[in-house]
C-alpha cells in the first residue's frame, strides 16, 4: 500500500505519536514539565477533579467495547453476599468464632453455604446452554468479580468451560477478582454507578442471593428501575425466602401504599437453581 492511495490513512495513530515522543530524549526544561506531556499520557492531569467527567465516560466505554468485541450479547448477573462461606470452607468458618455471640453469627452464614453450591449450580446450567443469536453469546455469566457467592457464579461457569465476567470495584481495603474470572472479562471500577450501570446494560435476568448492604444496594436499585419504567422487566430470582421475608417485609411495604401490590410480582422466589432456571426459560421461550 501507498501513500497514493485513496484508502490509506493520512493522520498517525495515537499510539504511534506516543511513540514518537518516547523516542526521543525530553532534555529541556519545555519538553520535561508536565504542561508538555501529551493530555491522554498524562495521569496526574486525567486524575483531575475537573476531568471526572471523561473518567465516567472512560469506565462506561472500556467495559462496553470489549464486551461488544468479546460478542456477549446478554448476561445473567448474580448478585450476593461476599461473607458466606464454600462448603469446603465452613470449618474454617466455624474456627474463627472465639464468643458465643461470634459463633451465631459465624453458624448463620455457614447455613447459607448451600446458596454457594446453588449460585454454582445456576450458573452452571446458564452456562451449558449456550444460547447464541445473531453471533452474539447471550446469559454469559456476570458477577461482582469478589468472594463467596460472585466467586461461586463464575467458578459454575468455569466448570461448563464457559467466560465470565467479573466487575470489581476499587475499595479501601483491596479487593482482587476470585480466580475463576475470565481475565480479558475481568474490569475494575473507581465509581459505583459505573459498575451499576454494567451489570445492568446487557442483563437479561437477575439472580439475588442473600447478602448485605451491597446486594440490598443492587437488588433494590433494580426493582426501582422496573418498576418506575426505566427498565423492561427482567426475571428477577430471589434465593432463599426465609432469609428476605426476615429482613424485607415487603407484604408490609404493599400494605403501608408506600408500593403497589403488584409490585411484589417484579421478582420470583426460589430455592433451587433449577427453579431459577425454568422460570428464565418459560420467561423467555427457551429450547434449552
Amino acid at each position: 500500500m501507498t501513500d497514493k492511495e485513496l484508502t490509506r490513512r493520512k493522520f498517525y495513530k495515537a499510539e504511534q505519536e506516543a511513540g514518537f515522543v518516547e523516542a526521543h530524549a525530553r532534555t529541556t526544561p519545555q519538553q520535561q514539565d508536565p504542561a508538555y506531556r501529551l493530555a491522554f499520557r498524562d495521569t496526574e492531569f486525567l486524575l483531575r477533579e475537573e476531568l471526572r467527567p471523561v473518567r465516567f465516560q472512560l469506565e462506561l466505554m472500556k467495559p462496553e467495547m470489549l464486551l461488544d468485541e468479546a460478542h456477549i450479547g446478554s448476561t445473567l448477573v448474580m448478585y450476593g453476599s461476599a461473607r458466606i462461606p464454600a462448603p469446603e470452607q465452613v470449618e474454617a468458618a466455624l474456627a474463627t468464632a472465639t464468643t458465643p455471640e461470634r459463633k451465631a453469627v459465624v453458624e448463620r452464614l455457614v447455613a447459607k453455604s448451600k446458596y454457594y453450591e446453588e449460585a454454582r449450580k445456576l450458573a452452571t446450567i446458564a452456562s451449558e446452554c449456550a444460547v447464541v443469536e445473531n453471533d452474539m453469546r447471550q446469559f454469559v455469566v456476570c458477577s461482582g468479580g469478589g468472594p463467596s457467592i460472585m466467586e461461586a457464579a463464575n467458578r459454575g461457569a468455569a466448570e461448563a468451560g464457559a467466560e465470565s465476567i467479573g466487575l470489581n470495584i476499587v475499595l479501601p481495603h483491596e479487593q482482587a477478582p476470585n480466580s475463576f474470572v475470565t481475565p480479558h472479562l475481568s474490569f475494575q471500577f473507581h465509581y459505583f454507578a459505573l459498575r451499576k450501570m454494567h451489570f445492568l446494560l446487557r442483563a437479561r435476568a437477575v439472580a439475588v442471593f442473600p447478602g448485605g448492604f451491597g446486594t440490598f444496594d443492587e437488588f433494590f436499585e433494580l426493582l426501582t428501575l422496573i418498576q418506575t419504567g426505566k427498565m423492561k422487566p427482567i426475571p428477577i430470582l430471589l434465593f432463599g425466602g426465609d432469609f428476605w421475608s426476615r429482613v424485607v417485609n415487603f407484604t408490609a411495604l404493599a400494605e403501608e401504599g408506600v408500593i403497589n401490590a403488584e409490585d411484589v410480582n417484579l421478582f420470583t422466589l426460589v430455592e433451587t437453581a433449577e427453579q431459577a432456571w425454568d422460570r428464565i426459560v418459560e420467561f423467555y421461550d427457551l429450547d434449552c
